[in-house]
């Protein structure tokens, strides 16, 4: 089974209407190397995820079927969104 990395999701944003939320399996230091590369690979500028858009996460959720679990994926995407808008308030 090949091994994935990332999972993108969109999820609502009261500003932009909706956001990326990418989780990924990488180490920090991995994940340094792809923030340095990102403007360089000609993405339209809606389609790259910033910096604080990025959640690590052990294991991205599979099916029993080997599948992702999308679901699940949009889920952890949600509550990942929902901690950080309430860091962002108490700050």
């Amino acid at each position: 089974m090949t091994e994935i990395t990332f999972a993108v999701c969109g999820v609502t944003d009261a500003k932009k209407g909706e956001r990326l939320i990418v989780l990924n399996t990488l180490p920090a230091d991995r994940l340094e190397e792809l923030f340095k590369k990102l403007p360089q690979l000609g993405l339209p500028n809606p389609w790259v995820p910033r910096r604080n858009q990025f959640f690590h996460v052990d294991a991205l959720p599979r099916l029993a079927s080997g599948k992702m679990d999308l679901r699940t994926i949009r889920e952890l995407a949600l509550g990942f969104t929902a901690r950080k808008e309430n860091e962002e308030k108490v700050d």
